[in-house]
This record gives structure tokens, sequence and C-alpha cells, in this order.
């Protein structure tokens, strides 16, 4: 919650903010009360402090402590026609904006993205994973989003956040062509390329995409029921070789082993007629 020194009727002298979890945007409480000039500005590690006047953002503060007076608020001093050197006390808006990472962001597709596969055809893939972002550009995204708000969550951007992620995923899935086959080794490099592909969709808003995770790209029960049978027919196609390999390693057993009685003269037999046949095919 917002920590702010004053009494009703009095001019505030000490602006800050204890960032709360979770929430983004946060509006100091100020109320009807003016701002002192000279007052106290606290700006944590991790936040950006926003004056704005009659709606208009004017001047920005990153971490630090100051004392407000004309010098270091030359926008709101140019707004307003201040001339140099006034202490009268000023009304304004001040938004504290997290500049933190937010991190273990989920994402996932809320139906199936349709895509072609050179081997399977047309398919329906589902996928879930996380994300992180952090604001770059605290004025861009006061501007972009908050709108009329007191203060904003991060539940409050996240559907919109997640619908861009699935699209450029989806996006880049189509036009990398990985077969389905190969996609579980690719989670680490198409993360990677979705961030680039999707950086300038965020700043845009303000905000940077530091991460996407894949933690799994699925398929419907037919498709998978496909692969198992097509893998199982490739093991089918291998039978043959294998059969020779065990024929082969009959017969190296019973030449090591001359005195193994009837059962090594059983194997041996046995080895001699799978050789036998194998030479005739």
């Amino acid at each position: 919650m917002g920590i702010f020194s004053f009494i009703k009727g009095q001019f505030i002298e000490v602006i800050e903010w204890e960032n709360d979890n979770g929430v983004l945007v946060h509006k100091f409480p100020a109320y009807d009360n003016a701002i002192k000039m000279g007052a106290q500005l606290t700006v944590r590690e991790s936040q950006a402090a926003i004056f704005l006047n009659e709606g208009q953002i004017a001047d920005v503060f990153g971490p630090g402590r100051y004392e407000l007076s004309t010098q270091n608020l030359p926008v709101l001093t140019a707004l307003r026609s201040w001339k140099h050197m006034f202490n009268s006390p000023f009304k304004a808006d001040v938004f504290f904006v997290s500049t933190a990472i937010f991190t273990d962001l989920r994402w996932g597709t809320t139906n199936p993205v349709i895509m072609r596969d050179p081997e399977f055809g047309m398919i329906r893939m589902r996928g879930f994973g996380v994300y992180a972002i952090r604001v770059k550009d605290p004025a861009v995204f006061l501007k972009e989003i908050l709108g009329t708000r007191q203060d904003f969550s991060m539940e409050g951007i996240t559907g919109y956040l997640k619908s861009m992620i699935v699209s450029g995923l989806s996006d880049l899935l189509g036009e990398t062509k990985i077969p389905i086959a190969d996609l579980s080794s690719s989670y680490d490099e198409l993360g990677a390329q979705a961030v680039d592909r999707l950086q300038p969709r965020f700043e845009s808003i303000g905000l940077a995409l530091t991460s996407v995770t894949i933690e799994n790209l699925s398929l419907p029960e037919e498709v998978e029921r496909m692969i198992d049978r097509k893998s199982s027919m490739n093991i089918a196609g291998n039978l043959d070789s294998y059969m020779k390999f065990q024929a082969a390693e009959a017969i190296r057993e019973a030449a090591n082993n001359p005195d193994g009685g009837a059962a090594g003269t059983g194997a041996g037999l046995g080895a001699g007629r799978a050789m036998g046949q194998m030479f005739a095919q």
C-alpha cells in the first residue's frame, strides 16, 4: 500500500510506495491534498514514478530520492507555466510503476491450433508453458494500458499477453515447418525465436518480453496412435536384420564353446540352420 504523510487539509510532504506483490501500477493517494513544493519523493529499486498534469504525462523519475522543485519537474513546470523558483503547493496525479521482472506467467492454447505437418498432413496441436515480462518504458505503458484505473495488477493484462504469445508461436511453428516428431528437441530454440519475434509487439505497449518457455506441445490421441503404429512398423521392418544378428551371435558362441555338450551341439545346429536359411535368402 502507499505510505504517505499528511494531515487532512495540509500539504503532502512525503511521496513513496512500498510495492505490493502482483501490483503493476499504483496511483499515489493524494486525494484533494496539494503537493508541497520541496516534498520528498522516494522511488525504490525496480520502480518508476510518473507525474501527470490533467491526464497528460509530465515528468518521470527513476530509482532515487528527490526533493521536488522546478528544476527536477521541467515538463510540469512548462505545462503549468510556472515562473522560476515557483514555491507554491501544486496538484498532480502521481503513479508508481513496477519495473521488476514478473516471472512464471502462464500461457496456453485455449483451442487447438491447426498446423500442417510434412508427414501427417493437417493436425491439431495444443501447447502450454510460461513467460516473463517487465515494464521497459513506464510512460508508454501508462499511456497505452492503464486508462483511468487507480491500480493495475498483472491479472488485468495476462489474458491479452497470452493471446499475443499463442498467436506468435503459431505463426512461428507454421513457418519453421519442423516435423512434429522433432518438436520436443527444439523447445529451447523455439522459445528464443518467439522472444525475438514478439519483442516489437511488447515494446509497443511499453513492455519487454524477457523469456518464453515451451513446456509441452501435444497432439490429439488419434495422431499419437498413428505415430505409435508407424514406430511399430519401423521396428517390424528391421526384424530381418535383427534375426541375422542373432544367428551370427549364436554361431560365435558355439565356436567359442566346442565342449558345450548337447546344449552346445543343439545351439550350433540351430545356428547353422538359421545361417543356411539366411544364405539361401
